[in-house]
């Protein structure tokens, strides 16, 4: 054994070849600070080791290196930004290092490759992988670039645009894609993989492979004429920003960085590599997009937890109510596995959830990612049914009927008698108290919320309401079955509007003070989806989201909330309605809707609802893009401080996926509690305290006030105040 650790090792096997193995402690390789100091010094053994021939990089795990452990590094982005630099080289410079070896080098890789897990066979003289192999280098979705010299080598290897392309776009690619674009060399087995690998290796000690030309072509500037240099960047340039635009500055950085480092050797880029990561891992942006990812292992972490301990498996389902949405959940458990039940009382309405189903399934044919064999078994999954009998040997029921109590109670007072003892039932409500449904109940224990955002296929949350009577195993197998749905489940205590309608709705009642003031509705949404980042502006949603349902959420709110969410007297909402625009769903609310000659949608600006508006409205006013920004900001994150403060959600972390994953909160400002500490406490405190006058929902709270006071962070303290 020449180098041993707790995370690698490097052995000398027959014929001078070492054998350098990842295999760390836990289920996959990654890239922490500890196995980079590993593999710097088992680099220097290697190095030292007069009978070392060539190098062969393994892993003892499943995949190969999933990348680097991203929790680690955070706290080396605090560091000032006249030494960031420096330390990230420190890193990079291991990554040379293997890279000089005087002796031919080759990655073996099984599975994932990503990341710095990408940069590790990037040294390596030679690739091959296994068909499993998954290879790219997404560091961009963290609002970052590579940092080990991905952006030197890959440019040199596949070339510019192919590279442009990659790290551009984060995108995985399956072994064959790869090997296409050439950043590896051959593609095998997984059995065969290291057979194949060492036979390559072999091939370079003896002289047939010219590994030497293949370390040169690294060390030098790409080989780029000033034409192809300038339509390479230019065309580039123009593509990111269309696609990321100025609120994501990490792909824009890489393009940049690369127009300027592909000129130079690799001294010179890897130093230009240093100072680009440094600058980005200082960002707003980088540590929004980072928590979310921590934050999404948090949420998934609790998933699998449930999984383990569920004492309930769901291997059939059923859901109650057809139509749109449970045609949408019976698609979704299908499609993931699960066969299920949909039951209405009339068969146009299983004719339309059947329709929603087949018609979710023929979009995905006709993209080419679905085979025909595939749309039938998911169909088969489904069995629709006019009969409670059907119900009969189901694990679980989603009821999905009309948002009524007195109608949900009495359906789930009748499902409970048609199925078994130990079956769960659960309402998908988006409003009512799960602790009032519970009362039709014999058994409450078994019984809770699973509110599913529509549309069920592309939302990703699944709100699950923990009612006053649930039981853990309840929620245990709940939280599961949703996340074998391929979901999102956040558990959220029951209150009125749950979680993430508790804290929509003083967004929206923050918009409708804003109208009654004068504020023209067009610009608000524009500067809510184009400077503060949402998919679209409040009455853009409004619309969406139906304005018949948002007036009755909205009495929901005044009841559970009567002296913070009031009904405005002079509510744009609850005017629209009365005067029959529903939104998009009957093609008139704040805007009109309809279709172009060629069938595209089109929205404008209702000439109606304007003059509707304008009986309760003030005269036009102006409004600057911050301070519309704060009136409409400020009551949501208010609120879901609130949320914290009562435990109706656990952490900062699930209320800030809660947002990002059921109403599509900017995910480069990372969720409302890391939006306010980006803004910095005192500053949000000072900026609310300017609107306190006009009414609760500006009010902040006094846990926030102690929060700022102590200097502590929501990610790191538990808030819980009552």
């Amino acid at each position: 054994m020449i180098f041993s650790g707790q995370s690698l090792t490097a052995k000398l096997l027959d014929d001078g070849i070492v054998e350098l193995c990842f295999d760390s402690k836990g289920s996959v390789n990654a890239l922490n600070l500890a196995t980079l100091q590993e593999y710097k010094a088992a680099i220097a053994a290697i190095d030292n080791c007069e009978e070392a021939k060539g190098v062969i990089v393994t892993s003892a795990k499943s995949t190969f290196i999933v990348g680097a452990d991203i929790t680690e590094f955070t706290d080396m982005f605090k560091t000032p930004d006249d030494e960031i630099a420096d330390v990230f080289k420190s890193s990079s410079d291991i990554f040379d290092a293997f890279e000089d070896l005087n002796v031919p080098t080759i990655a073996a890789i099984n599975g994932i490759a990503l990341g710095g897990g990408c940069e590790t066979t990037l040294v390596c003289d030679f690739r091959v992988a296994s068909t499993n192999a998954s290879i790219g280098l997404p560091e961009v979705k963290l609002g970052l670039m590579p940092g080990f010299g991905g952006t030197v080598r890959l440019p040199r290897v596949i070339g510019v645009d192919n590279s442009l392309e990659w790290m551009t776009t984060g995108k995985a690619y399956k072994a064959q894609q790869a090997l296409d674009f050439g950043a590896i060399d051959a593609v095998t087995t997984p059995e065969q993989l290291k057979d194949v690998a060492l036979s390559m290796l072999k091939d370079a000690i003896a002289g047939d492979l010219d590994w030497r030309a293949r370390k040169q072509v690294k060390l030098e500037p790409v080989k780029l004429s000033e034409i192809e240099h300038v339509m390479s960047f230019n065309a580039a340039k123009g593509m990111v920003f269309a696609k990321a635009g100025k609120h994501y500055p990490a792909p824009m950085a890489t393009v940049n960085l690369l127009e300027k480092a592909v000129k130079l050797d690799r001294t010179g880029a890897m130093l230009l590599e240093n100072q680009a990561f440094g600058v980005l891992a200082k960002t707003d942006a980088a540590a929004a997009q980072i928590g979310i990812f921590m934050a999404d292992q948090v949420v998934k972490g609790k998933a699998k937890r449930a999984a383990k301990t569920a004492t309930k498996a769901v291997n059939k389902a059923a859901v109650l109510g057809a139509g749109i949405m449970g045609g949408g959940i019976a698609y979704q458990s299908a499609f993931k596995g699960t066969p299920i039940v949909m039951k209405d009382i009339n068969d146009a309405a299983l004719e339309l959830g059947l329709n929603t189903a087949s018609g979710i399934l023929s979009k995905l044919a006709d993209k080419g990612r679905l085979t025909s064999k595939k749309m039938a078994g998911v169909l088969n999954n489904i069995t629709p049914s006019l009969s409670y009998d059907s119900i009969k040997g189901t694990d679980i029921v989603i009821e999905a009927v009309v948002e009524n109590p007195a109608v949900k109670s009495s359906v789930l007072k009748e499902v409970e008698t048609k199925v078994a003892q130990d079956a769960i039932i659960t309402s998908n409500t988006s409003t009512i108290s799960i602790d009032l449904l519970s009362e039709s109940l014999e058994k409450p224990e078994r019984f809770c919320g699973m509110h599913f955002f529509n549309p069920v296929h592309k939302m990703p949350l699944v709100e699950v309401i923990r009612g006053k009577h649930t039981s853990d195993d309840t929620i245990a197998a709940v939280v599961a079955y949703a996340a074998k749905m391929g979901k999102s489940p956040i558990v959220v205590n029951d209150c009125p509007g749950f979680y993430i309608n508790r804290v929509l709705f003083p967004y929206f009642a923050g918009f409708s003070q804003l109208l009654t003031e004068g504020a023209d509705f067009t610009a608000v949404d524009k500067v809510m989806s184009k400077e503060f980042g949402w998919p679209m502006g409040p009455a853009h949603l409004l619309d969406v989201v139906g304005l018949d349902t948002a007036d009755h959420c909205t009495d929901v709110m005044a009841k559970g909330f009567p002296t913070r969410m009031p009904k405005q007297d002079n509510d744009a909402v609850q005017l629209l309605y009365k005067n029959g625009k529903f939104g998009q769903k009957n093609g008139s609310g704040f805007y009109d809707y309809s279709k172009d000659k060629r069938g595209r949608p089109v929205k404008v600006a209702s000439p109606s609802s304007i003059e509707l508006l304008s009986g309760i409205c003030a005269e036009k006013a102006q409004f600057s893009n911050d301070e519309i920004i704060a009136r409409i900001m400020i009551p949501m994150v208010n609120e879901t401080i609130r949320c914290l403060e009562e435990g109706v959600v656990d952490t900062a972390a699930e209320a800030d996926m809660g947002l990002l994953y059921g109403l599509g909160f900017p995910p480069f400002r990372g969720g409302p509690i890391r939006y306010l500490e980006t803004l910095g406490l005192d500053n949000f405190i000072a900026t609310a305290d300017k609107y306190a006058h006009l009414g609760e929902i500006y009010q902040v709270t006094d846990g926030l006030r102690e929060m700022a006071r102590a200097g502590k962070s929501y990610f790191t303290t538990d808030v819980k105040t009552k």
